[in-house]
């Protein structure tokens, strides 16, 4: 099974040499070397169509960088900086390519939030304790019975990491928010075989969760 990820862009070294770099988290080469997963990192608008036609399906992973509020039509809120990289135009040019060829799309934490403004919802460009580079702070999320979540762990509340900074706020059509934190914030929506995560499960090493989101929608 062949999967496009995209790669993300980070400056990871301040004006150092070969600072520039794109990426993908060791995490995701770990968990697709355990399902036997072929990861094909994208990281050029050059050849989507080919890569899809190669691939079966699209991971839009986590990123440094936020998508700026133009593209939702808002302005940035004063204490938000949108400094870094857009990668917004490419990310929305691979979507676009796969849901017209209607391969699954997996969207993590940036990831849903790019999925939601690509698909015509908002964002939250700031929400409070959401946030930490520490990996044992956790969160509770409830799961909407009948959903593709739900499938993949049968309860209504697991754990998840919290390492984010921006939320789904308006809901883009044809979406369904099946998870949401005790504060609030959406952690999940789905259509089809399009699913968005808040979270990182990449991180917690759930195969489970990658598991069963190729054999749910890849034949």
């Amino acid at each position: 099974m062949k999967i496009a990820v995209i790669g993300r862009l980070e400056n990871i070294k301040e004006n150092g040499p070969f600072s520039i770099q794109y990426y993908m988290s060791n995490f995701y080469k770990e968990i697709f070397d355990k399902l036997n997963i072929f990861p094909i990192l994208v990281v050029s608008e050059n050849n989507l169509d080919e890569i899809s036609d190669m691939c079966d399906g699209l991971i839009l992973t986590g990123s440094e960088n936020d998508v700026h509020p133009k593209y939702y039509k808002e302005k940035p809120i004063k204490e938000k900086k949108y400094d870094k990289f857009d990668e917004y135009a490419f990310v929305k040019k691979a979507t676009d390519i796969f849901t017209k060829k209607n391969k699954p799309i997996l969207g993590i934490c940036a990831g849903i939030q790019e999925l939601n403004v690509i698909f015509g919802g908002t964002l939250h460009q700031s929400i409070p304790n959401h946030q930490t580079i520490c990996n044992s702070k956790k969160h509770r999320i409830k799961i909407t019975p009948n959903s593709f979540l739900y499938s993949v762990y049968n309860q209504e509340y697991i754990e998840v990491n919290t390492y984010h900074s921006q939320a789904v706020k308006d809901v883009a059509a044809d979406f369904t928010v099946t998870a949401v934190s005790d504060d609030g914030v959406i952690e999940c929506i789905e259509n089809g075989n399009i699913i968005g995560v808040q979270w990182h499960p990449e991180e917690m090493y759930d195969i489970q969760f990658f598991d069963k989101f190729f054999k749910t929608f890849i034949k």
